[in-house]
């Protein structure tokens, strides 16, 4: 089975930066374990990261909802230090895809980047890939829209949500929610 890790934005803003989401340091630093565990499991491991102009629009100071984060190039913009390692030594491919990069749109998911998406689809059809683990944070707005994004292209049974590596602003209800609604694949 060709298997890709999809990890939703596992920056340093959202574990304990200016939008730091609550367990979320927990959630990933037990992700970093499950990479070590599984080396070799996954074909390619993709890294979506928000990677946002100084005046975004999703800021508040631009009139958007959140605080400033992710600016591109700046310490909140990191992967958790406690990924890199397990990323780059254990078998399989990674590469890391921005979005949010636009000053004036907001993409939750990584396909409203068309640059990223782009590229994740070329992965997706040139390794043949049947399986995307999804994990990473906000599972509310960023993991979550990802997902509903990736089943509109490739199908729900492609999809597998990796529960306890994900950390949600709501304590995971949105996300639960849309799994049983739609019967989503999950481990718990």
């Amino acid at each position: 089975m060709n298997k890709l890790l999809l990890i939703v934005d596992p920056q340093v803003d959202f574990i304990s930066g200016t939008l730091a989401v609550n367990g979320a340091a927990i959630a990933m630093q037990n992700l970093a374990e499950y990479i070590r565990q599984n080396d070799g499991t996954y074909m390619y491991k993709i890294v979506t990261t928000d990677w946002h102009p100084y005046n975004h629009c999703s800021f508040e100071a631009q009139g958007g909802p959140w605080p400033l984060h992710c600016v591109q190039n700046s310490i909140g913009a990191a992967i958790f230090p406690s990924l890199i390692e397990p990323l780059f030594n254990t078998k399989g491919a990674l590469k890391v895809l921005r979005k949010g990069t636009n000053q004036k749109s907001e993409e939750y998911s990584i396909f409203n980047n068309q640059a990223s998406a782009g590229h994740l689809q070329l992965i997706m059809k040139l390794k043949d890939v049947n399986q995307i683990d999804i994990c990473g944070i906000a599972g509310d707005y960023c993991v979550l829209d990802t997902l509903k994004d990736g089943i509109k292209l490739y199908g729900k049974d492609k999809f597998n949500v990796l529960l306890p590596y994900c950390a949600s602003i709501d304590g995971g209800t949105a996300l639960n929610q849309y799994l049983m609604t739609e019967r989503i694949k999950s481990i718990y």
